[in-house]
């Protein structure tokens, strides 16, 4: 009987091999560590500006969105439509390399897991606390500038105002189930660009698409929406915090963190 034998390659062709194969999961694993460790190592003035510059620039996702469902026809069609422009903050974000909850918090955890030590968990927690109050005070900042400066005209405003109403159908439990599925694939957003750093645009792109047809809650996202929602009167501050940004926060965790970081460290764990 013949037996099996490996094709004869050139140390050209046999370069070329690994050139095409794609990296095996501890290397790509290793890659996002680092990229975790160099987060939690920023000083904190860098990632509050860069956390507030992600709030504010998320709301260009609400405005896009808006834009489209006003300019589409009341057709069945038109919400898968109007989802691209959801997508417009997050390109924005995340390929300016800004801090956004669940993208880069999600990353940082990968340390801890490495390295369960308390220094570890004071690093992530900082990153954590810092990152949130950035983003959220700068989606609350933009968004009353948005109702209160009028940056763009009353049809857009309106527009807005319907776009984002569909979170007062949600209750609290409704957020943090639907901020679950949210949290998992923005955390994956990183994992995914390191194993094919030359797709970027496309992996955010789809990735984000997905959370917008799907209806799932994004808590700086929504928040953006959620303090339009306030600032034009038609929402009111405990919803805000009790009904929308708090279960939406926990569902995100719940996604990134407990779900895909966890799953991320555990596949490769025995490896490292």
């Amino acid at each position: 009987m013949a037996e099996d034998k490996e094709p004869h390659l050139s140390e050209e062709e046999s370069q070329e091999v690994e050139e095409r194969s794609p990296p095996k999961a501890k290397v790509v694993h290793a890659a996002v560590v680092k990229q975790g460790e160099d987060e939690l190592e920023r000083p904190l003035g860098s990632l509050f500006w860069s956390g507030l510059a992600a709030g504010i620039a998320i709301m260009a996702s609400l405005s896009a969105q808006a834009a489209l469902h006003m300019r589409l026809p009341d057709a069945p069609w038109r919400e898968l439509v109007a989802g691209f422009g959801y997508c417009l903050g997050f390109m924005i974000v995340i390929l300016g390399r800004m801090q956004l909850f669940t993208e880069h918090t999600t990353v940082a955890v990968l340390p801890l897991m490495r390295e369960r030590t308390g220094a570890n968990l004071v690093r992530t927690l900082r990153l954590w606390t810092i990152v949130f109050a950035g983003n959220v005070l700068g989606a609350a900042i933009i968004a009353a500038a948005c109702v209160y400066l009028r940056f763009q005209s009353k049809e857009l405003t309106d527009a807005m105002v319907e776009v984002s109403s569909k979170l007062l159908e949600k209750s609290a439990l409704d957020v943090m189930l639907q901020g679950i599925p949210a949290g998992f694939l923005i955390a994956s957003v990183a994992w995914i660009r390191s194993a094919a750093d030359d797709s970027s645009f496309w992996i955010i792109l789809v990735l984000t698409y997905a959370i917008a047809i799907c209806g799932f809650t994004h808590v700086i996202a929504g928040a953006a929406e959620a303090f339009f929602l306030l600032w034009s009167g038609h929402a009111n501050v405990g919803w805000v915090f009790g009904t929308f940004l708090l279960p939406a926060l926990a569902g995100n965790i719940i996604g990134g963190t407990g779900l895909f970081a966890m799953l991320a460290h555990a596949q490769v764990k025995e490896e490292i």
